[in-house]
C-alpha cells in the first residue's frame, strides 16, 4: 500500500477542467448552430419551399453577423492581451 493506494490501482491522471468546460461550450454552441441552420431551414424548405430557404439561410446569416463579430473582437483582445504579457 503506497500514499493509500494499493499497488493495483493506477494513479489518476489530472484533469484541466477549464479545457473541458471550453470543449463542451463549443460544442454546444456547434450543436445549435447546427439545429437552427439545418433542422430549422431544413423545415422552412419542406413547409415553404426552396425560395424561402434561401431568404431563411440569408436572414439567419445577417442575424448571427453581430454576434460573430462581437466574439471575434473578444477573440482578437484576448489574444493582444496574452501576446502582452508573454503568456
Amino acid at each position: 500500500m503506497q500514499n493509500g493506494r494499493t499497488m493495483s490501482q493506477k494513479p489518476r491522471k489530472e484533469r484541466d477542467l477549464r479545457a473541458y468546460a471550453r470543449i463542451t461550450q463549443l460544442r454546444l454552441l456547434l450543436g445549435a448552430l447546427f439545429i437552427i441552420i439545418v433542422v430549422g431551414n431544413g423545415l422552412i424548405r419542406l413547409i415553404y419551399g426552396s425560395e424561402a430557404a434561401v431568404s431563411a439561410l440569408l436572414c439567419t446569416g445577417i442575424g448571427l453577423l453581430p454576434v460573430l463579430l462581437i466574439i471575434g473582437s473578444i477573440w482578437v483582445m484576448g489574444w493582444i492581451v496574452r501576446k502582452e504579457r508573454g503568456d
